[in-house]
């Protein structure tokens, strides 16, 4: 692969100790809203790097790599989504962020659902894009063993290989975004794949009990259906759904620009002065009942 200028140089390139492990991640920063995003599995904070370039002039964004992933610690257990979350809700802490908006994909997205359930109104808003919302039937048909196995079959093949063959088959995916994606997809732990062991949470209740502007984005041919929108919408009243066509379940590397515009449209009337204001103080309460 050639190396590009893939990271902004600006940014900062970090490491947090949260529970025990290093978290690393990238930061925009700034003083604006604190936007943390979450990436899914096999992927790392540098996957939302294009996302990132087009909110980054009105949010500080937070990009850590999920433990087993990126340059974060790999520790030999611990990769429930209970365990996913701690890690954010401690990384929240430790950088003393106030009042974050929260963006999760795929397994980052049911973690950072998990996330808002717990910290309740000190978080300001959150977008789930194409979750795992997953019923517990095609719970029980996932098998963390196949995926490690065909995890490491795919590594066997060069970084450069691995990179021509995603080209030729993610044709409309940047040269950029298939290189973060390949340095990520390496720096996989296998361990990283026992989150796939059910249960996952139940998606429905962690739904129920968010209480902030939740925006929920779907890929026309990705995981969550419409009708699931429909019913957790229901759920919740404060879930509002967005449907991007001729996109699947991999909408932040196929549609980074649709997303992140998608994103901004949403947050953007979240963005009240007085309401940061009042809900600043929020967090240390919310935090203590909750470590």
């Amino acid at each position: 692969m050639t190396r590009k200028n893939i990271i902004s140089a600006n940014w900062t390139d970090t490491v947090c100790r949260a529970n025990g492990i290093n978290i690393h991640y990238l930061r925009t920063g700034g003083n604006k809203p604190t936007l943390v995003a979450l990436h899914g599995l096999t992927g790392s904070g540098a996957c939302w790097s294009q996302l990132a370039r087009e909110l980054e002039d009105h949010y500080d964004i937070i990009m850590p790599d999920a433990r087993g992933h990126g340059q974060s610690s790999a520790p030999l257990h611990g990769y429930t989504y209970q365990d996913h979350a701690n890690d954010v809700i401690e990384l929240i802490r430790t950088l003393d962020i106030q009042s974050p908006y929260l963006l999760g994909h795929s397994m980052g997205g049911m973690t950072a659902a998990m996330v808002a359930s717990r910290l309740g109104f000190a978080i300001e808003g959150i977008v789930l894009a194409d979750p795992t919302f997953i019923s517990p039937e095609w719970q029980g048909q996932l098998d963390e063993r196949e995926a490690v196995k065909q995890h490491r079959q795919i590594l066997r093949a060069s970084k450069s290989e691995l990179f021509k063959e995603a080209k030729a088959k993610y044709r409309y995916r940047s040269s950029e975004m298939l290189e973060h994606i390949v340095q990520a997809r390496f720096r996989t732990n296998p361990r990283a794949f026992d989150v796939l062991i059910p249960p996952h949470p139940e998606f429905d209740e962690l739904v129920r009990n968010i209480y902030v502007p939740t925006l929920l984005v779907l890929g026309s041919e990705g995981i969550v259906s419409a009708e699931t929108a429909r019913e957790l919408h229901a759920l919740n009243p404060d879930l509002q759904y967005k449907l991007i066509p001729d996109v699947g379940h991999g909408l932040p590397y196929d549609e980074p620009v649709r997303l992140a515009a998608a994103v901004d449209a949403f947050l953007k009337p979240t963005l009240n002065t007085t309401q940061r204001v009042e809900t600043q103080s929020r967090f240390s309460a919310y935090a203590a009942n909750v470590m």
